[in-house]
Parts: C-alpha cells; sequence; structure tokens
C-alpha cells in the first residue's frame, strides 16, 4: 500500500522509554512522520485510514550490522552449518557436486572450527572436489578452506590449511567481484529486504566488503526501496569516500533513504577462527601459531585511519571481538578522538566497560552470536566466560546498545537478538551467566535506532504487532504490518 499521508486507528502504543497511554489511540502519519497522537481523530480529506484493531505499535526495528549481499546470496549456497569436522563438510560437498555438475565455483557457508578435533587441509577437499572451484566459507566469515582450483582462481599461493583473516578478506573481495557470484547475489537482494520488512526491519547499516556505499543508490535506482540504509566503508574506498565529501549521515541518493554510515575497521578476527585478538592465549585443542590470536590492525594503522577518517567527518565502526582488541580500540579512540562505535565488543576487560562509556562510544553487539558462541568459548575460553557478551556490565556503565545479527553469521531477525539478550541461551539449556541478562525493555529499545515510545514528530518507520512484544520477546513476536515512512512495506493485517 503505497500511502504517505495515513490515519491508524485503534493503536496499542509500547512503553518503551516514556509511558504510553493506556488505552487505544489513533495516530495520523503525514509527510512520513507521526503529526498528531489521540484518542480519536476525525478522518482528513483523501487520507488513507487503517483500523489495527488495538494491535501494538512501536518504532520499527533496525540491525545495526548486516552483510547484506552476502545474507542474500546465503540462499543459494551450500550450508555447511553444524558440521562436527572436515568428513561431515567433505560429505556435503560430494553432495552438492554429485547433483551439480559443471565447472562453475561452488561456494559454502557455515562450519565451525575452533572444537574440531581435525582441521581442515587443501588435499582432503581436493580429494573430493579435483579440479572443481570449491570455496567454504565459516559461519564467522574469517576464513575460507578452499580446493587447490579456487585457490588459484582468487590467486592464492598453495597451501595445506584454511586461508584468514587480512588474506581471507581480499581473496573473498575477489570471489565477490565475479560476474557470476555478484549477480547471483544482486539478483536476490530485493527477497531479502523483503524478508526483513515481514520481521518489522526498516533499517539497517550494512558492512558488505567492497563498500556498501557504493551499491545502495542503484539498487534503490532498481525499485528495491524497503529499508532505511547507512551504507559503510572500508579503508579501501576511503579516498574516493573523502574525494566525493561523503560524511557520516550524508544522504547518498534524493529520497534520503540510503545514506553514508561509517568507516569500517576489522582489528582482529574471531573467536570462532580462534583469532579473535586477547590478553590471554587461547584453550583446548586447536591451532598454535597464534596462540593469543590476530591483530590485524596495528595500533598505529588504526590511530591513522581514525585520524583520517574522523577528520573527514566520518564515524568508524571497529570490530574488535577479543578483550585486547577492544583495549586498543579505545586507545586509538582516546587518542585522535574520533567517534563510533566497537562492534561486538563480545570479550572486554572489566576497566574498559566504565572506559568505552566516559569516551561516549556505542556498542553494536549481536547477542545472538552467543548461541553459536557459548560452546566454543567454555573450550577456548574457559578462564573468563564470565567477561562474555557483558550486556548487563555495559548498560549499567552507561554505554548505548545497538543489536544488529552480523548476518550472514547470524540470521537477519531482531526478535532472535532480542529474545537471546533476555534470555542469555538459544536452546532448553539455563541463562549463560544470567548476570549479564537484559530487561525485555531494555532489548527492545535496543533494536530501535533509539527511537522509543511513538510520539508526535516521530518518524513514521512503525511496526504493527499481534502481541505485547514485553511479555512475548523471549518467543517470535507475530508482525502484523511495517511502515517506513508511513508506507506499508509489510502487510499481514
Amino acid at each position: 500500500m503505497p500511502v504517505n499521508d495515513l490515519l491508524i486507528r485503534r493503536a496499542r502504543l509500547v512503553s518503551l522509554t516514556a509511558s504510553a497511554p493506556t488505552t487505544p489511540v489513533d495516530l495520523r502519519v503525514v509527510a512520513g512522520r507521526v503529526a498528531e497522537i489521540a484518542p480519536r481523530l476525525a478522518r482528513s480529506p483523501g487520507e488513507e485510514v487503517v483500523d489495527v484493531e488495538g494491535r501494538w505499535v512501536m518504532p520499527g526495528l533496525w540491525d545495526h550490522h548486516v552483510h547484506m549481499l552476502q545474507w542474500a546470496q546465503l540462499l543459494v549456497r551450500l550450508d555447511t552449518s553444524g558440521t562436527s569436522g572436515p568428513a561431515a563438510v567433505l560429505d556435503l560437498v560430494r553432495s552438492r557436486l554429485a547433483t551439480e555438475p559443471g565447472d562453475a565455483p561452488v561456494v559454502g557457508f557455515g562450519h565451525r572450527i575452533a572444537t574440531w578435533p581435525e582441521q581442515p587441509t587443501t588435499a582432503a577437499l581436493d580429494a573430493v572436489a579435483g579440479d572443481r572451484p570449491v570455496v567454504l566459507i565459516s559461519g564467522d566469515a574469517h576464513h575460507g578452506w578452499l580446493s587447490s582450483a579456487a585457490l588459484r582462481m582468487l590467486g592464492l599461493t598453495p597451501r595445506d590449511g584454511i586461508v584468514h583473516e587480512a588474506e581471507w578478506f581480499e581473496a573473498y573481495a575477489r570471489l565477490s567481484a565475479r560476474p557470476d557470484i555478484l549477480a547471483q547475489g544482486e539478483s536476490a537482494i530485493a527477497g531479502a529486504v523483503q524478508r526483513a520488512a515481514a520481521l518489522g526491519v526498516v533499517g539497517v547499516t550494512d558492512f558488505e566488503f567492497g563498500g556498501a556505499y557504493a551499491d545502495w543508490p542503484a539498487r534503490l535506482a532498481r525499485g528495491i526501496g524497503d529499508l532505511r540504509v547507512r551504507a559503510a566503508t572500508y579503508a579501501e574506498g576511503l579516498d574516493e569516500v573523502i574525494r566525493g565529501g561523503r560524511r557520516t549521515g550524508d544522504p547518498l541518493e534524493d529520497s534520503g533513504l540510503v545514506r553514508m554510515g561509517p568507516l569500517k575497521i576489522i582489528s582482529d578476527g574471531s573467536l570462532s577462527t580462534r583469532t579473535a585478538y586477547c590478553c590471554q592465549p587461547y584453550l583446548g585443542p586447536g591451532a598454535t601459531d597464534h596462540p593469543y590470536g590476530v591483530l590485524n590492525t596495528p595500533p598505529d594503522e588504526l590511530r591513522a585511519l581514525l585520524t583520517r577518517a574522523h577528520a573527514a567527518g566520518l564515524e568508524i565502526a571497529v570490530h574488535a571481538i577479543g578483550d585486547a582488541a577492544v583495549a586498543s580500540a579505545l586507545d586509538g579512540f582516546a587518542a585522535t578522538g574520533a567517534r563510533g562505535s566497537i562492534e561486538h565488543s563480545q570479550l572486554m576487560a572489566a576497566d574498559d566497560i566504565p572506559r568505552m562509556a566516559r569516551l561516549g562510544l556505542v556498542a553494536s553487539v549481536q547477542p545472538a552470536h552467543l548461541i553459536d558462541d557459548r560452546d566454543v568459548a567454555e573450550v577456548c575460553w574457559a578462564d573468563r566466560t564470565e567477561r562474555c557478551f557483558p550486556l548487563r556490565a555495559m548498560t549499567d556503565a552507561g554505554i548505548r546498545l545497538v543489536f544488529g545479527s552480523d548476518a550472514p553469521v547470524s540470521p537477519l531477525d531482531p526478535w532472535l537478538e532480542i529474545a537471546t539478550a533476555v534470555r542469555r541461551s538459544g536452546d532448553e539449556r539455563g541463562p549463560w551467566h544470567p548476570e549479564q541478562r537484559l530487561t525485555v525493555t531494555e532489548a527492545l529499545a535496543a533494536s530501535t535506532d533509539g527511537q522509543g515510545t511513538v510520539a508526535v514528530g516521530a518518524r513514521a518507520d512503525l511496526v504493527v504487532l499481534d502481541v505485547d512484544p514485553r511479555r512475548a520477546a523471549e518467543e517470535r513476536v507475530p508482525v502484523a504490518a511495517t511502515l517506513l515512512a508511513g508506507r506499508f512495506t509489510h502487510w499481514a493485517l
């Protein structure tokens, strides 16, 4: 329903940051904003009327950390998640090759090697793949397991193990730039946006490799306009962004739906690849050539990037998962006065939490990573799990939390993030370190881009729910409709 001026009748407002009326109200939407709220409003001439029949209305949801092209591509990639070792993955590859003959690359996603008793080898993959390029992307997206043909295809030196961190990210960029791979993802973007809207999502921060800021205006021109997008750049695109005078928040096209996002810096690795940079060495089985993890961006390089981006009017989003990486990032922000966020903040030293609060940085966190990382952390970080996903400690310190999925690492599903932040569990087990749980209201607020209880003047980016999310956020919350600037992007009423 392409409506801009709209009268929504009988809506129950969800109290988030301020108390809402206890009985249903009408909302008038004019030019994409909430213009009036009252128990009963008269219809204006030409105004569309929608009666939501007492359903609950709150600000639309945001995913503050996604890789949209990779999320779209996931639908057609070989699913290697949940595998317990190389043999199980190889069985999946063997089946895919049998059903899809030819010479096109096979791309898989999802395996996690941190606790595998046996590590993947190129030779084992070659024995199954032969001359077929096979690229198996880890579930944390921080390494690839490639056949020899795939190594040659991507210009990598021969080896008998994984490709990880900086070398992998460069190789992945070359993979993504292949016309067949790129076309596959772009053809699926519209469907990915529709799925997001059906979950109540109205906006994302897109950290896609290669520079999302250059892709989204073209997508909008093709009619893919059902999300607000903050489109990031990486260091390789920084020169172009600065030459173009693009500052964080600047519109990148006429509608204002797509805006310049932050500079993204990947400072360390991830837990599942055993490359998150830590103050203490990893425990348990696995690779030993980097016992403390990997620092992808050394302190001097990090500070230079922070200084340059900050001077150009860009915020900076620093990926930091391990406690040593978080400390290094905080040092860089403190030294440069730059503004922005720590992405993930998964393991933190206790003293760095109040320091992060004093610096005024945002914690962009992915609670659902706890589902995948809980058991891995109990092996690799068994001596420090009380400092994992410290959501309560950060909230109590006054740090602003915003939720994301890091899709495709976790599903693009804000309700899953909300539920995990509240439950601290993804299965029948009890909460993992329950002292770090958030309340439902806190988790909802972390998912609405700073938009509190719906009020006059607010963006008419709204979600209509069949139940009160404060009472049902530990479960799937049915979404009846989603509105972006007063226009319906999802309709199930």
